[in-house]
């Protein structure tokens, strides 16, 4: 049955968000991560677009903003090595757990564990500043803080891309009929489904975060079910 998803599901908690959840059941989920963004967070189509243009013209520093396990950071600078491009990959995220999780598979990363505040404290700028799938865990203020520090860790001619799900009831559907086959198997021992699901129900329609967001962003929808909130220096800044 699907849940009413008319509104977010602000007061929903995703499983691996609690700090005493299983830690293996963590590590697992962590593990999963690469094939469910794979399938659907479109990150080389991204990498594409955005990201190795700009390499070409001069080398990056980019920013994923809470990482998780690292697996689009990795994949991001894996892209580039291949392409022959010199893109400084930092990953950060405040959770302890993740970063000590992805700093283990490497994969030509900086891992960081700290908030997007203490990098703005510290005067750092980026090329490009990117996050997947972390939008709908945060509350409207902060949405806004990450939104208004992405800005100031920027260069003057640099990239925001925050992306994740656009809340639907096909997203919902989709991903519960094709996750249900591998409950038991693949997915097994881990958060993936519920958190997945639950994520669905706790993100923001297109609609929904235009009326939030300050002016300057450009919110662009994607199939399939999938948001991008996008900031570029020329467009935005006087």
């Amino acid at each position: 049955m699907t849940p009413d998803l008319s509104a977010r599901a602000v007061d929903a908690r995703e499983l691996m968000d609690d700090p005493d959840c299983d830690l293996r059941m963590l590590e697992r989920t962590y593990e999963q991560f690469p094939l469910v963004n794979t399938m659907v967070s479109r990150w080389h189509s991204v990498y594409r677009r955005d990201i190795r243009p700009r390499a070409r013209r001069k080398p990056l520093r980019l920013l994923d903003v809470g990482a998780g396990g690292g697996d689009v950071p990795r994949a991001l600078a894996a892209w580039a090595r291949r392409d022959g491009l010199q893109v400084a990959v930092t990953a950060l995220d405040a959770d302890d757990r993740a970063i000590r999780w992805a700093r283990e598979r490497g994969g030509g990363v900086s891992y960081r564990c700290a908030h997007t505040s203490s990098l703005v404290a510290a005067g750092e700028r980026f090329d490009a500043v990117v996050s997947n799938h972390l939008l709908h865990h945060l509350t409207g203020s902060e949405l806004l803080e990450l939104l208004d520090d992405s800005i100031r860790l920027v260069e003057d001619d640099g990239l925001v891309l925050h992306r994740d799900i656009a809340r639907s009831r096909f997203a919902y559907r989709a991903f519960a009929a094709g996750t249900r086959p591998f409950a038991r198997n693949v997915l097994a021992e881990s958060f993936i489904r519920e958190d997945g699901l639950t994520s669905i129900r706790r993100s923001y329609t297109a609609h929904e975060i235009a009326e939030i967001v300050p002016a300057g962003w450009q919110v662009r929808q994607e199939l399939p079910s999938r948001l991008e909130l996008r900031w570029e220096a020329w467009d935005a800044r006087p």
